[in-house]
């Protein structure tokens, strides 16, 4: 059996209807000053309830691809994000 990433990240955008865009964060070491530097990346990833909300920090794990640009999918959801509070007041 194959070893499945994992990855953990912040939804940093709502992409259609069961698709959402995850901000994920790793620290590297710079290779000539040796300080740790942040590196960013963004995935799609498959929410098939439909049930993440901008802010909330998330842990997808890889899958077969679903679309051209999709091959992760939800696993849980970490926690939610302050977005929720405000969007009680604008709905």
């Amino acid at each position: 059996m194959t070893h499945k990433r994992e990855i953990q990240g912040v939804v940093v955008k709502k992409a259609g209807e069961k698709t959402a865009s995850v901000l994920v964060t790793r620290q590297v070491l710079h290779p000539k000053y040796h300080k740790t530097v942040k590196r960013f990346k963004k995935y799609l990833i498959h929410d098939e309830k439909s049930e993440l909300n901008i802010g909330d920090t998330v842990v997808a794990i890889e899958c077969r691809p679903l679309s051209k640009t999709k091959s992760f999918r939800l696993k849980t959801i970490v926690s939610t994000g302050a977005n929720v509070w405000f969007r009680v007041f604008l709905d």
